[in-house]
């Protein structure tokens, strides 16, 4: 593993290195919270855990600084836990492998977790610097934010005192962001019965693998191709031509995430081989004509399989590749009030066959307007009611909605000008962020959220670019220094 303690700001950087060393994938945080305990206690600072396994250290004000108001610092400890196909890693045991390649700090066939590690990492530098003018700071470290801001939602609303607060779990060096997406999870359960496979059929695998994928909040609206989408083109339109059987369909892996593989095993009758073979030819084709140009890695794959299978029953076949062909994944509206941004999406996320007779679809939506975003959800429960499948929801997290007069967007935006000498980007984004329930909590709190610049996070392709982490760090010791009553 190539350390990255030597990379500018090294203050940033050598927690963020220590931190890629950490198995921390949601719900299983456990390593990193022992982690931030034993560094409170190293650097002498008062730290308390919540229930849920939430931590704030506190550090007093610098001298001079007594005064000055409190200022929270936020970022969660968990990360997505993604891997490409064939790569070998135990997101609860092994390490981050990083490394340096073309100014960008990536990952070897995983995800890096700089979303939200470089943030955690500007917070235990901002803790562990005393060189750095400050009122007192209260870091907030809150876990299973990918999974629905879990920690988040369970935060008692006293467990910290100020009422200024910077979440640094943003990703676009540059822009300030004063706003964000509410989400919901929408998730269908479809049972099925299974048949025997007639002795004249064969078996194939159709697999599509290697696409980008991407968060499915601030990716949705760059075209990028929904791998069970893709897969569920050619099973429905083979399933209306021909007699055709599934017993296996597996896309998609986490609900924040563009599914970037999909599989699924089908048998047909021997008399039926050149036809289906012809048909995956065109699709291939066509695939590779619509994707060239933003998909340089997909890889398509059609092989024969020898193992018995079953195959689920043909009413449960017709609706779950019916409902999948009908159900919206992407951009369902943009914002008309902020340009270029998403307003209204949904993300088809996964379809997994489980517990022998049940298939699993989990879907997410994400809406800046609350109305929108339970209409959303109605369009999804009232596709999928046209089945026999049960239907619930979970992880209901609000939008945070912008405050254009907020004091701290002053300040900060100040600050950018005098470092930089150019005028950073006001936005909302459309993905979710811990804010929203902060301020559901607290409608005192004066609120933005900042980063350097990550790409393709939730993905094994997510990179954090070097130059912009240096600016980043001295955006946020500023911003302190400047911070007054």
């Amino acid at each position: 593993m190539e350390s990255l303690s030597n990379l500018v700001p090294q203050v940033v950087f050598s927690y963020f290195d220590e931190i890629c060393k950490i198995p921390r994938p949601s719900k299983k945080e456990k390593k990193i919270v022992e982690y931030l305990i034993e560094f409170a206690k190293k650097h002498s600072l008062e730290y308390k855990k919540d229930d849920a396994g939430n931590i704030l250290i506190t550090k007093p004000a610098t001298k001079g600084k007594e005064n000055v108001k409190t200022v929270v610092l936020q970022s969660h400890v968990d990360m997505v836990a993604e891997k490409d196909d064939g790569v070998v890693h135990d997101f609860e045991n092994d390490p981050i492998v990083a490394y340096v390649e073309d100014g960008w700090v990536k990952a070897r066939g995983t995800t890096l977790g700089a979303d939200c590690g470089i943030g955690m990492a500007a917070m235990l530098a901002a803790l562990a610097d005393n060189e750095i003018e400050h009122g007192t700071l209260e870091c907030l470290f809150t876990v299973a934010e990918e999974t629905g801001l879990t920690g988040a939602k369970a935060l008692d609303k006293h467990f910290f005192s100020g009422k200024t607060l910077l979440n640094l779990d943003s990703e676009d060096d540059g822009e300030l962001f004063i706003g964000c997406a509410g989400g919901i999870d929408t998730t269908i359960r479809l049972t099925y019965l299974t048949e025997p496979i007639p002795s004249d059929y064969i078996g194939f695998k159709l697999s599509i693998k290697g696409l980008t994928g991407g968060h499915s909040g601030d990716d949705i609206n760059k075209g990028r191709p929904n791998a069970i989408k893709l897969l569920n083109r050619f099973l429905w339109r083979m399933s209306s031509k021909y007699d055709f059987r599934i017993s296996a369909y597996d896309g998609g892996n986490l609900r924040n995430a563009i599914p970037r593989e999909a599989f699924a095993i089908f048998y047909i009758g021997s008399d039926l081989v050149p036809k289906i073979m012809k048909n995956y030819s065109n699709f291939r084709r066509h695939l590779e004509d619509e994707y060239r140009h933003v998909e340089k890695d997909m890889q398509i794959e059609f092989v024969k399989v020898e193992t018995p299978h079953y195959v689920i029953d043909e009413i449960s076949q017709l609706d779950l590749l019916a409902a999948i062909q009908a159900c919206p994944s992407g951009v369902i509206a943009m914002s008309t009030k902020i340009d270029g941004l998403v307003e209204t999406s949904t993300n088809l996320a996964s379809v997994k066959f489980v517990h022998g007779r049940e298939v699993l679809i989990t879907t997410s939506q994400r809406s800046s307007i609350k109305s929108k975003l339970y209409d959303a959800v109605d369009t999804i429960k009232s596709l999928f009611s046209l089945t026999s499948a049960r239907i619930t929801t979970s992880n209901v997290y609000p939008g945070w909605e912008p405050n254009i007069n907020s004091e701290i967007l002053e300040i900060t935006k100040n600050v950018y000008r005098k470092l930089f000498n150019e005028e950073p980007k006001v936005k909302a984004v459309h993905a979710g962020l811990e804010c929203g329930l902060f301020l559901e909590k607290n409608h005192e709190l004066d609120m933005i959220s900042f980063g350097p610049t990550i790409k393709d996070v939730h993905s094994p392709r997510e990179r954090l670019e070097i130059a912009t982490v240096d600016r980043f760090w001295k955006l946020l010791i500023n911003i302190l220094a400047e911070i007054e009553n």
